[in-house]
């Protein structure tokens, strides 16, 4: 059977399998249509046979050839060209060192190797230099003579050269000679102990005297280098095996649920519209055109030609229905089959693996449908989602649904919650399609007073010119001005920036009152507990999800919110206290949640102000929410984020490809209305205020957006390369200097001086039963030490809250957690897009990917959303004091970015662990594809070693055949 990783690999669209009933090849990607069409089922049951069979390898026919080595079919008349194309001849070099390698690693012409050169497990704290293996050289064939002509180490990575091997191997006399009496001993030592997996392969030359041929034979020597019990625990369960896809079959009837108290816990005056995907889009999505010829399809049939006020509404409505088809598959994937139900008190809970993970987010309020096994095929009952635990959620259904018994099986499937879809689209169709806020020109862009506020709420802003002149900026903004942008790099102080305008905002305008948004919820809770120093509750509202669980929310934002008391429910959700919602002066709401102001009957303006915090993680229909519902011609629009770091999750590439994963706020920095580059483009008239008591203040006479440049978070090494490489330098270090030199001088760093650690692990990538994640148990246990080391020091204390751990892949995050379980459980382990918006005193990062063969996999695809320009900036930058990486160079460094990083760190000396193979002084390809020359570097070894084992075929010698030697679920509301 063809797997599906080939087919993804295989380079013709020709990709076949042989059909065993119908005994004809079929294109693989029309394999399912094949065995459901009329025709096939007609011969399986003309032959007795099942449909439902497996493809097999397709077979030559008389119109085509079958190539084994690509898993295609090629035309006779095409055959000479196909052999000759790179991935062919790269398929066939890569066949050919197999063999060649097998065949070296056979004993042969008499001689034969014993011994074992896997270490096996070698505790790093138990290790010293006598950590060895042997290898004994004999014959047992009477008058043969062969000499040891030389050996040597070389690599099993498929790289020509090798600098860094773990092992040494030494003979244990002079004698080179192998004969029936004299036998030669190699001694093999493991000579380091840095943590990870390494495997060579030693090359024994040898020549036979009489014959005066040479000969080679091979060994593999390996060893992994960690804890036995540890790599025991973290270990895969089960091999992983792809998730087969079976698609759902449309359920005809559905029992409707009992709806939760939270789902009427605000009176909304109207109805959200359904907003359907449209049959045709859904048609196409669904096709079995490529990618390509999709995205050009949708293009001219249902977008719009050109993006403007009138056609906004149809852009993103379609992007919106892309991004909801996608969701919906992929919710397929955790569904559950055999499933129990148990019952309690009306309720019926079943158990959700990866429920606390978010995998899948549930919600109150959502849908959960469920089948009994043996239920007539299609009816279906509906479960509303009463009650959410840490692994299970509780269900309630039609009082239809009868004949439960804790031995019945059922069938569980995930249904989309659509409510923020459908509030998206619904603002989409409204009229609010002012271009001042949807596509601003230098021509919308007020003259700025040059006054400054005067009284600070914070006193540090003071010495900030730049924050300074954002919060000055936003409170004299004239009524109806283009939205105002506060572009905050990390650690710039964004968010206390927009706090300060504004407290300044209202008490500058006693009619002022503000709408705070941001896209999560903890970003959302952030604001408040900024903000409560200095509004009460009668001044300030947290508008919180009734589908949100109390336990969630901070204890300060709580007095912020509203319960809603019902006597004829024993579940009291959030909700919004109706008879005084208008008197707030400041509302905080998530941006998925704004629409609830125009929903509950509040009037348009009745906001002057709406500020969207971290604008870049939130798509453009989610982000306007609040603005499309509830603002009027004067209300201003005031965003902060910065669009160097993570925009919002989007799950269909499809919809990424054609713009949804473009926030609001980087399409505007993209206009020239905000064009900040060198701060004199056409936004700015730059002057300098001499009466000012702010050294160089910059005067913005005309400017829609502010660049904050000081940084106060990071120690000056670690701010260089992202300053460098994403922000041209600009962010100038102000940083409290106790707060980022604390680990200086630490035994943890190779240079005292250098807070940077890039620790080289080459480990091993692994997946776990069907979960397509990938971990990598040797880095866990690299961060495990570090983690150990810090806690211990007495000079350097560090708790356990200082450290943040990074990990691209939650199978990593799980793995990490396990490995630090009842050791250091306070650690906050999570993937990038959990830390962005937050700091720590210590950072780690894990970056998994590691690959045994270069030869044999896509490098690029491999290293995986690791090398996201934007996911790098947000990982590295995250710490204060101490940055820790633990990664495989090799395979890091294929990506142009990562190689001038680790460039960076080796040459200022934090480097630990084997070093680099490459020249670090050499300058960098931005646009240079490393991954090609490791594969050609890898390609001429190979066929290097091929053509060796060629030579050294003994025609006519008699063999020996003794000793023949393997990206979360946002959480929505």
């Amino acid at each position: 059977m063809t797997s599906p990783g080939h087919v993804k690999r295989a380079a013709s669209k020709h990709l076949a399998v042989f059909c065993p009933v119908c005994e004809i090849n079929v294109g693989f990607r029309f394999w399912k249509s094949h065995i459901a069409g009329h025709k096939h089922q007609k011969r399986s049951k003309r032959k007795s046979t099942s449909p439902d069979v497996d493809p097999q390898q397709a077979v030559n026919t008389a119109y085509a050839t079958y190539c084994e080595q690509c898993g295609v079919l090629v035309p006779p008349r095409d055959w000479n060209k196909h052999v000759q194309k790179f991935r062919h001849r790269q398929k066939e070099s890569y066949t050919a060192y197999r063999a060649a390698l097998d065949e070296a690693e056979k004993n042969k012409n008499g001689v034969i190797v014993e011994g074992d050169l896997d270490f096996d497990i070698v505790d790093p704290t138990q290790w010293n230099n006598n950590v060895k293996r042997e290898l004994v050289l004999k014959t047992t064939t009477p008058n043969l003579k062969v000499n040891l002509v030389s050996l040597k180490l070389t690599s099993a990575r498929g790289l020509t050269v090798i600098n860094n091997s773990v092992f040494t191997v030494t003979p244990d006399s002079n004698d080179r000679s192998i004969t029936p009496r004299s036998s030669i001993k190699l001694v093999v030592k493991l000579i380091q102990c840095h943590i990870g997996r390494y495997e060579d392969r030693l090359e024994l030359m040898l020549e036979d005297v009489q014959l005066k041929r040479q000969f080679m034979i091979s060994r593999s020597v390996r060893a992994i280098i960690g804890n036995k019990a540890d790599h025991e625990n973290l270990k895969a369960k089960a091999p992983y095996v792809p998730q087969k896809r079976t698609d759902r079959k449309l359920e005809k009837t559905v029992v409707e649920g009992v709806r939760p108290p939270s789902l009427n816990a605000i009176p909304y005056v109207g109805k959200l519209p359904r907003a359907l995907i449209p049959r045709a889009l859904s048609d196409v999505l669904g096709s079995k055109d490529n990618y390509g010829d999709t995205i050009k399809r949708i293009h001219r049939l249902f977008m719009p030609a050109i993006l403007d006020s009138d056609s906004f509404g149809r852009h993103w409505r379609t992007l919106l229905w892309i991004e909801e088809q996608k969701m919906e598959q992929d919710l397929e994937r955790y569904d559950i089959f055999n499933a129990n139900l148990t019952r309690h008190e009306g309720s019926y809970y079943v158990e959700v693996p990866g429920l606390a993970e978010k995998r899948p987010s549930v919600l109150i309020g959502d849908r959960i449908l469920v089948q009994p096994h043996g239920g007539p095929e299609g009816h279906w009952y509906e479960g509303f989602v009463h009650f959410v635990r840490q692994k299970e959620i509780g269900l309630r259904f039609h009082q239809s649904f009868r004949g439960w018994n804790q031995q019945q099986l059922y069938h569980v499937r995930f249904k989309l919650n659509r409510i923020p879809l459908r509030r998206q689209h619904h603002a989409m169709d409204l009229v609010f399609q002012e271009d001042r806020v949807l596509f601003p020109l230098d021509t919308h862009v007020p003259a700025r007073p040059r006054d400054l506020v005067s009284r600070l709420y914070n006193e540090n802003i003071a010495s900030n010119a730049r924050q300074m002149q954002a919060v000055s900026s936003i409170v004299k903004l004239p009524p109806g001005s283009p939205p105002f942008v506060v572009f905050g790099p990390f650690g710039t102080g964004k968010t206390s920036t927009i706090i300060e305008a504004m407290l300044q905002v209202l008490n500058s305008n006693p009619q002022a009152r503000v709408l705070a948004c941001a896209p999560s919820n903890s970003a959302a809770d952030l604001l408040v507990t900024k903000l409560r120093s200095h509004l009460d509750k009668e001044i300030m509202f947290r508008f919180n999800a009734p589908s949100r669980l109390r336990i969630k929310v901070p204890d300060d934002v709580m007095e912020y919110s509203y319960i809603k008391d019902d006597p004829h429910s024993d579940i009291r959700p959030f909700g919004v206290p109706m008879f005084r919602i208008k008197r707030f002066r400041v509302v905080v709401s998530t941006c998925g949640s704004a629409s609830f102001a125009a929903g509950i009957g509040m009037p348009r303006g009745h906001f002057t102000h709406i500020f969207i915090d971290e604008a870049g993680q939130a798509t453009e229909p989610e982000a306007l929410l609040s603005v499309k519902t509830i603002a009027d011609p004067n209300t201003n629009v005031v965003l902060s984020g910065d669009p160097k770091q993570l925009g919002p999750i989007i799950r269909s590439p499809i919809a990424r490809e054609l713009g949804l994963q473009v926030s609001y706020l980087e399409r505007l920095m993209n206009r020239d209305a905000y064009d900040i580059k060198g701060y004199s483009g056409n936004t700015y008239v730059v002057l300098f205020d001499a009466a000012s008591c702010l050294p160089d203040l910059i005067v913005a006479i005309l400017q829609s957006v502010i660049k904050l440049l000081q940084n106060y978070r990071s120690h000056p090494a670690i701010l260089k390369f992202p300053n460098e490489q994403f922000y041209g330098g600009e962010l100038q270090g102000c940083a409290e200097a106790e707060k980022i030199t604390r680990y200086l001088h630490c035994p943890l760093l190779p240079d005292p001086k250098f807070p940077i650690i890039f620790h080289a692990v080459y480990g091993k990538d692994d997946r776990e039963a069907s979960s397509p994640s990938f971990f990598n148990i040797d880095e866990a246990l690299q961060i495990k030490q570090y983690v150990g080391v810090l806690r211990s020091s007495k000079e350097f204390k560090t708790s356990e809250t200082d450290i943040g751990i990074i990990a691209p892949y939650h199978a990593q995050v799980l793995k990490v957690r396990a490995a630090l379980r009842g050791y250091a459980d306070e650690i906050k382990v999570g993937s990038v897009e959990e830390f962005q918006g937050q700091e720590r005193p210590i950072i780690m990062i894990s970056t998994v990917r590691s690959s045994k063969e270069f030869i044999e996999y896509d490098l690029r695809h491999t290293l995986g959303f690791v090398a996201n320009p934007r996911r790098f900036n947000v990982a590295i930058t995250r710490t204060q004091a101490l940055l820790i990486i633990v990664g495989d160079p090799q395979v890091l460094s294929i990506d142009p970015m990562w190689r001038s990083f680790l460039n960076y760190i080796y040459n200022n000396n934090g480097w630990k662990g084997p070093s680099p193979d490459w020249d670090t002084t050499a300058p960098v390809d931005p646009e240079g594809k490393y991954d090609e020359i490791v594969r050609e570097h890898a390609q001429l070894d190979m066929n290097e070693f091929a053509r060796k084992m060629e030579e050294f075929t003994l025609d006519g010698v008699e063999e020996d055949d003794g000793g023949g030697v393997d990206q979360p679920w946002r959480e929505t509301e």
